[in-house]
């Protein structure tokens, strides 16, 4: 089985393991050395040991750019959501971890819960070809995704044009809503 595993994870030799640099939760580059750090360089390094092979992290900005490595075969494994447009063209495992993901409004927003999102001119700042953009796309019928590049690129438009919603990361929304005076993250 080991062998087998190897064989199909490894073809070059090494395991090339594509890592979305975008998500703060599993990866992070320490400053002094530039080295990766986090769940996601961690289960690369040790599956790469389990396959007794070298390991090779193929880094991309956001998880878009990951999904797009897959097409040409620039990495073995991949870590990042699983959707259905994806697994057209990558092998899904089970889920390692769950992310919660959900909206923050700005202060004063008349927008209480989940239900009241998905309306005609309501419109969500969403990082481009995230799990959770392409969750949004196939899942809402009224409102509007507004995408930007990043988490940090969706927070930037989504205070600069004074959107309704910012879709996200409930970490990353945990930290976000301190930095917006009365906004508020909702619950589910």
């Amino acid at each position: 089985m080991l062998a087998k595993a190897k064989k199909e994870l490894t073809p070059a030799g090494t395991l090339r393991a594509g890592v979305n640099l975008g998500n703060f939760l599993l990866v992070n580059k320490d400053a002094a050395s530039a080295e990766l750090r986090g769940v996601v360089p961690d289960l690369a390094r040790e599956l790469a040991r389990r396959l007794d092979v070298q390991v090779e992290l193929v880094r991309y900005p956001g998880a878009g750019q990951v999904a797009d490595g897959a097409k040409s075969g620039a990495w073995d494994v991949g870590f990042i959501g699983a959707e259905p447009q994806r697994a057209e063209e990558i092998a899904f495992t089970a889920a390692y971890l769950e992310i919660p993901a959900t909206y923050l409004v700005p202060a004063g927003s008349p927008i209480q819960s989940l239900a009241e999102v998905d309306r005609p001119g309501i419109r969500i700042a969403v990082a481009a070809r995230s799990a959770y953009d392409l969750y949004l796309s196939r899942s809402l019928q009224h409102a509007q995704l507004v995408r930007a590049e990043g988490l940090e690129g969706s927070y930037d438009l989504f205070v600069a044009e004074k959107l309704e919603v910012l879709s996200g990361l409930l970490p990353r929304l945990a930290s976000d809503v301190a930095r917006l005076p009365g906004a508020r993250i909702l619950e589910g």
